[in-house]
């Protein structure tokens, strides 16, 4: 019964099934045991080591690709790379060898090419084979963490290449540990081989942007004398020039570079400056003489020389951010004016300098990014030309790269930059492993962009990152040296690229603002930003109108606020606020250099006075075209001049002061307020007013009566003595006539004569004694004798009840 369950066409139960199952697992387990316990054979490590993905294993051993020359070779060249490889494992690596690898096939896209550069792990199926055991280095041992260089020479025509176009090459280390104890792929490095050996039948004009631009080293301030000294923010912009610094290495390395120098007229300005006598700021606030003249000279000299019969385009004055002024700044009046500023003064700083006419007519916003309002901004200030991006002027629809010039509406070209190629040098180039894999990158998709298109013409821009690192510098002119050896790259101007026919197919759709990129939005400066610029300059234009030589001050300020809206300030917001800051508050304390001095209460004790008010310049020049303003405060009380208020011009030399008198009248006693204010001659305030109290103590009638009274005491006591003396005189004479009076009598009363002209007799009562009646009769009968040469003038004016006539000074 239990058989014929098992015959054909009958199903076992299911307690059967289970059993069967079961009982062949365990028949099973000890034959799987010992399969599984045998050591791999030559089939199991052949398929090992040609698996088709080894992620984690060809990991164990990183390579560096340290050089690879020619880095676009051809017929009859060697190839030499050279590099190391480093065991980042905790185990020993055995039977080691460094070989060569290069696909199969060639690479037919630029996107493949970006695929192939971010591939990881050994990949047999696109690496390739290894090319012949003769080029190969071997080592017996790799210790764990110790890194051994390599060099390896193959010549070109063993790699075994076919039609032109782009190759990846693999530079692979293979070997075995203790726990893999097989050879296999234990890392790998891929990079690119651009292969065509003839000439292109139609070549890439390639144009690339050479930038010199530094962030902002120099202040608004100037030392206190004629020379106007400088005053730098630090001492960096002299790291920057010296041998070895960021600046001095883009000079050298672009020197002899068929390339298009892009200059910030700033750099040059704040270069030159360093050329004399400057100023540096220290740490703590204090001003040290600056002693990097001869690094300043020398950079000069020789990037004068370098830029001879070489196109130089000037950015706008300290390289302003447009797209910050087209998103922000626009919305505060007068901010678009700071752009056609330093858009005119650029031309000029270039020339004088370096004595060469640059371009003025290109825009470059941050990236390349453009949206309407920042080409209408930037066309706003002159230019006809703005410098984007191809990921900001993307081209979907094409599927090959079309010429850089685009129109764009109203007469406004965009050259639009391929962003492959410009951003190829983003990265950390201070490695030789990541310097050569960039170049030759770059050089790749340089060949690519090319055989996209072989017959047709195309003119290509490469805008790089506008502040290179020395590093970056040195691996962009290894690309471009390379480049344009090559066979199917030729250099061009921009100008030249700008004039190109456009590509028909191409987009000339200017991207709308909220595809503007949000990272690039975050970094602008606020619309907060622009207004404080804006008054800072109000206050400048209020102060200039006013010195003899606006242009010490109206330059060094114009070009500080140019800075203050430089695209070096993205990712400084910090240090952009206080240098805006700076700037307010040096002008600031310039302006308070002209001031009215503070007054205390003045006391007038008549109607009528003048009231001087002081003006002190301690500025380095005159000042003029200023109006000082006295104003009463209680113009019924107290008028100044013939009304409430009166003005006189004002004019003080450099480091002197001006007092200023005004007349005033009083009509009642009392306090009056009285308020001392500049104005310009525009009638802008300037500066802050002054206000002093003014008390009037007028004369009161009873005190004039008793003043009177006693100016008519000493009118009649002179009037008296007079008389007396014309009387005696008389007397005398006539004596003399008669013979005069004989004998001892007559000599008493001569003497008493005397005693009487010139004794106690005639001594006036001062306390206010009457004469006695005698005296009267005397002065009587002398009233009318005639007036004689010897009489004393009078010393005392006639006798007035009036008050005293205008003309008391206060000085205060």
């Amino acid at each position: 019964m239990a058989e014929a369950a098992d015959f054909q066409g009958m199903s076992p139960s299911p307690a059967r099934r289970w059993l069967r199952r079961t009982g062949a697992l365990i028949a099973g387990a000890p034959l799987l045991a010992g399969l599984l316990q045998l050591p791999a054979g030559p089939m199991a490590h052949a398929a090992e080591k040609g698996s088709p993905t080894d992620a984690g294993g060809s990991r164990t051993v990183s390579v560096s690709l340290d050089s690879l020359t020619p880095s676009a070779p051809s017929d009859g060249d060697t190839l030499t790379v050279s590099g190391t490889v480093t065991n980042n494992s905790k185990q020993a690596v055995t039977g080691a060898h460094v070989g060569l690898r290069v696909s199969p096939t060639r690479l037919t896209s630029r996107s493949a090419i970006d695929d192939a550069a971010d591939r990881t792990g050994f990949q047999q199926s696109a690496d390739g084979a290894e090319i012949g055991d003769k080029y190969t280095e071997k080592f017996d041992k790799l210790p764990p963490g110790i890194a051994q260089a390599f060099n390896i020479s193959v010549p070109v025509k063993d790699l075994d290449l076919g039609s032109d176009g782009v190759y990846q090459l693999g530079v692979s280390l293979s070997g075995q540990t203790d726990a893999e104890p097989y050879e296999h792929v234990l890392g790998i490095q891929r990079t690119f081989l651009p292969w065509q050996p003839d000439g292109a039948s139609v070549r890439t004009k390639t144009t690339y942007l050479w930038p010199l631009i530094s962030p902002v080293h120099m202040t608004a301030e100037t030392l206190p004398n004629q020379q106007q000294t400088p005053v730098f923010q630090n001492d960096d912009l002299a790291q920057e020039l010296s041998p070895g610094g960021r600046l001095s290495q883009l000079l050298s390395q672009g020197s002899g570079l068929d390339v298009t120098w892009v200059i910030d007229p700033d750099l040059l300005a704040s270069v030159d400056a360093m050329t004399g006598t400057y100023s540096v700021k220290g740490e703590s606030g204090s001003v040290t003489p600056g002693k990097n003249q001869g690094v300043a000279k020398q950079w000069l000299a020789d990037l004068e020389k370098a830029v001879q019969n070489k196109e130089v385009v000037a950015l706008p004055f300290a390289d302003p951010d447009l797209a910050s002024f087209a998103h922000d700044g626009k919305n505060v009046t007068g901010s678009l004016s700071h752009l056609k500023d330093a858009t005119d003064v650029a031309g000029s700083t270039v020339e004088t300098i370096l004595h060469v006419k640059p371009e003025t007519d290109f825009a470059w916003p941050v990236n390349g990014a453009i949206d309407p309002s920042i080409v209408k901004v930037a066309t706003s200030a002159g230019a006809d030309k703005v410098i984007a991006r191809s990921d900001s002027l993307q081209d979907n629809q094409l599927s090959y790269t079309p010429t850089a010039a685009r129109p764009i509406g109203g007469g406004t070209t965009a050259v639009v930059a391929d962003a492959g190629l410009s951003t190829a040098f983003e990265g950390d180039m201070t490695s030789a492993g990541g310097s050569t894999l960039a170049v030759q990158k770059f050089l790749a998709q340089s060949l690519m962009i090319n055989l996209q298109e072989p017959d047709k013409e195309r003119s290509i821009v490469v805008a790089p990152q506008r502040m290179p690192s020395g590093s970056q510098a040195q691996s962009m002119a290894q690309a471009l040296t390379a480049l344009q050896s090559t066979r199917w790259s030729q250099s061009a101007g921009l100008s030249e690229a700008a004039k190109v026919r456009p590509d028909p197919s191409a987009t000339t759709k200017v991207p709308s603002a909220y595809r503007y990129p949000s990272s690039l939005r975050k970094a602008e400066l606020p619309q907060s930003a622009f207004q404080q610029i804006e008054d800072t300059q109000d206050k400048l234009d209020n102060f200039k109108v006013i010195l003899n030589d606006p242009s010490r001050v109206a330059t060094p300020f114009g070009r500080a606020i140019d800075r203050a809206t430089s695209t070096s300030w993205r990712g400084h917001t910090t240090q952009a606020s206080v240098f805006r800051l700076d700037v307010g508050s040096y002008l600031q304390l310039l302006t308070n250099q002209v001031r009215l001095i503070d007054k205390s209460e003045t006391k007038l004790s008549g109607r009528s006075a003048t009231i001087p008010v002081t003006v002190q310049n301690n500025l380095m020049q005159g000042v003029d075209h200023l109006v000082l303003r006295l104003t009463s405060q209680q113009p019924t009380r107290l008028k100044v001049g013939n009304g409430p208020y009166y003005e006189q011009p004002i004019t003080v030399s450099g480091g002197h002061s001006q007092s200023v008198k005004f007349t005033t009248t009083a009509n009642a006693n009392g306090r009056a307020a009285v308020v001392a204010q500049l104005f310009t001659q525009d009638g802008q305030a300037y500066g802050p007013p002054i206000t002093f109290d003014v008390n009037v103590t007028e004369i009161t009638p009873t005190v004039m009566l008793v003043i009177a009274g006693g100016v008519l005491l000493l009118v009649l006591a002179g009037f008296r003595m007079y008389t007396q003396r014309k009387r005696i005189a008389a007397r005398q004479a006539e004596e003399e006539c008669e013979g005069g009076p004989q004998g001892p009598d007559a000599d008493s009363e001569q003497r008493g004569l005397n005693k009487g002209a010139d004794g106690p007799v005639d001594t006036w009562d001062t306390e206010g004694s009457a004469m006695a009646p005698e005296q009267e009769s005397e002065a009587e009968t002398g009233a009318d004798a005639p007036e004689q040469p010897s009489d004393p003038t009078p010393d005392t004016a006639p006798e007035s009840a009036d008050p005293s006539g205008a003309g008391e000074r206060v000085d205060r």
